[in-house]
């Protein structure tokens, strides 16, 4: 590194807290599936910030209408209606084949408004009401933010140690096993939260028939089906929804990351009437959920969804991307898998850590991230094309050969 990175780092170290530990590379500008460093160099984004930038560094698209809404009016909250609050929700609602949408700002907080949500939904619908008794089925090795209540389901002691105490009402479960789902379900459980595919777990892909499954006993045991789409969603896997994939509509989907664009935070929980208008005035809010500027860029990523552009590219090469990959097996790839443009690869301990690889691969100019040790994930934005993804390939190769 130059001086310059060097001196932007130590700063770094000095003045912001130390819950991240990233990799070495000082961003400076980015386009596409690309990042500048301070010193010109380019590297190839093979995280695209954990799916938030599903449709490239400073897609023109999106960024043409937030230069535009900047002229207008960026925030009134929501004590006033604003002129494109009720337009991007009526679109993402439409989206999604619901009635309502709440809008937030981080993922996180699209879960903990959910779990409200839910809460609300078994006492004012589903009758459970003692309030120390309703219970949220959720799943062993999840991801769902960092807040204090989503860490007191959390099986990340890294996460959870010294944090507490933790927030009661869940019920964790093997993920996959529906079984053990059903057998955890009783007449106070008011939601089961899932993943479709567990992203920070290394990319899990559940059996086949497991979310149909899913679905049918919330049905019959009349619990919401909540799906956190915030990393699997809008267009990562191939389709729109990860669920998608097994037919599945849940009850409530959680939006994130890439509803903003890449440009702002912008997260939804979306549902239809019965399950969202529990929620009456003064009940929940925020101050920043739904503002002008969002929720013109959202509506802007709605429209690019309809279109099915980036649905079709992550599914043609997610394909690419999984048989490159694949055909490192043997080579120090234990395993692959996923959907889309969207791969888990378990390395082979032997060769050193997930974190010791990336810190190798930015070194070639390729960035990704560890997980769990000996997991790399590899999730570029939708733009990326082919032959970047060749190169991406090659350059993991000769870490592994090296």
């Amino acid at each position: 590194m130059t001086s310059t990175a060097d001196a932007i780092i130590d700063l770094d170290r000095r003045h912001v807290a130390h819950n991240y530990s990233p990799l070495p590379v000082v961003a400076a500008r980015a386009d596409g599936a690309w990042i500048t460093d301070v010193d010109g160099r380019r590297y190839l984004d093979c995280l695209a910030a954990y799916s938030a930038v599903n449709f490239g560094h400073r897609n023109p698209e999106i960024v043409a209408a937030a230069h535009a809404q900047l002229d207008a009016v960026t925030l009134v909250s929501r004590a006033f209606h604003s002129d494109r609050l009720a337009p991007f929700c009526a679109s993402l609602a439409e989206l999604c084949g619901k009635d309502m949408v709440l809008p937030m700002n981080s993922g996180a907080e699209a879960v903990e408004s959910a779990i409200k949500v839910a809460r609300k939904w078994g006492a004012d619908v589903k009758g459970v009401n003692h309030p120390s008794t309703p219970n949220i089925i959720v799943a062993h090795n999840n991801f769902h933010g960092r807040t204090t209540t989503i860490i007191s389901f959390s099986d990340d002691e890294t996460a959870r140690r010294g944090f507490g105490p933790y927030t009661p009402g869940f019920r964790a479960v093997p993920f996959g096993d529906a079984d053990a789902l059903a057998r955890a379900v009783d007449d106070e459980t008011v939601a089961v939260l899932l993943e479709p595919i567990q992203g920070e777990a290394g990319v899990i892909v559940p059996p086949d028939d497991y979310l149909p499954r899913v679905r049918a006993l919330c049905t019959e045991r009349r619990v919401l089906m909540i799906a956190d789409e915030i990393q699997s969603g809008l267009a990562r896997t191939g389709r729109t929804f990860a669920c998608d994939h097994w037919g599945v509509v849940p009850d409530v989907y959680l939006l994130g990351k890439a509803l903003g664009g890449g440009v702002v935070p912008l997260s939804a929980v979306v549902a239809d009437s019965d399950v969202l208008g529990v929620l009456h005035p003064g009940e929940h809010g925020s101050t920043f959920g739904g503002n002008p500027l969002a929720t013109a860029i959202g509506s802007t990523v709605v429209e690019i969804l309809r279109r099915g552009e980036f649905q079709r590219r992550s599914a043609e090469l997610g394909a690419h991307l999984h048989a490159r990959l694949a055909a490192l097996t043997g080579r120090g790839v234990l395993a692959v898998r996923g959907k889309g443009l969207w791969a888990g690869v378990d390395l082979d301990p032997a060769l050193g850590s997930g974190k010791q690889v990336s810190l190798r691969l930015a070194e070639r100019g390729v960035l990704v991230k560890d997980t769990h040790g000996s997991t790399l994930r590899f999730a570029p934005p939708l733009v990326v094309t082919a032959d970047e993804i060749d190169w991406a390939v090659e350059q993991f190769a000769a870490v592994l050969s090296s």
